[in-house]
């Protein structure tokens, strides 16, 4: 596993480990159930610090999209300006998707 966390590989850890925790119901294994109890909790983990991260990285570029916006604005640089607009778009669509609900 890599050192930044993952929503995929979240999901995936969490849905597996939910399914061994059934098996283990279903069977009567405790086993069974305590490891997929903990890859859960362990693949939600990982699902919320990649979200949190991802929503970091909108606020920074939306941040910085609207100093560059400004920027552009103030000293008449149309290309600037436009990037800026663009940088901040994609910024809020960042937040947008990792957004906790």
């Amino acid at each position: 596993m890599s050192s930044d966390p993952s929503k995929t590989s979240g999901q995936f850890q969490s849905t597996k480990g939910s399914l061994k925790e059934t098996i283990g119901n279903l069977t009567g294994s405790d086993n069974l159930k305590t490891t997929g109890k903990e890859e859960h909790a362990q693949g939600e983990t990982e699902y919320n610090q990649a979200r949190a991260q991802g929503y970091a990285e909108g606020t920074k570029d939306r941040a910085g999209g609207v100093k560059d916006s400004v920027l552009g604005s103030v000293t008449g640089d149309k290309t600037q300006q436009t990037q800026g607009n663009m940088r901040q778009d994609k910024g809020e669509a960042q937040q947008d998707i990792n957004r906790k609900i």
